[in-house]
């Protein structure tokens, strides 16, 4: 298992990213989709990895409300 920082943001459909709730978390998982799957509130729409080694994952529902979580090791 490794340790991640995960950077949580909800959103909704009437604040957008610029009034997403933002909260800091620590956790060990196997990866970070497993930890999505187990964890998040909606199905994965979206995996990104950017060329630092952070995941980005994008969960919502279809109707605008969204959660992004980034994973830094």
């Amino acid at each position: 298992m490794k340790e991640y920082e995960i950077l949580v943001e909800t959103m909704n459909p009437c604040g957008g990213a610029s009034h997403a709730k933002k909260e800091f978390i620590e956790a060990e998982a196997e990866s970070p989709e497993s930890y999505v799957r187990e964890h998040g509130k909606y199905p994965i729409l979206e995996t990104i990895e950017n060329p630092n080694g952070d995941v980005t994952i994008i969960t919502g529902d279809s109707k605008g409300y969204l959660i992004r979580y980034t994973f830094s090791e």
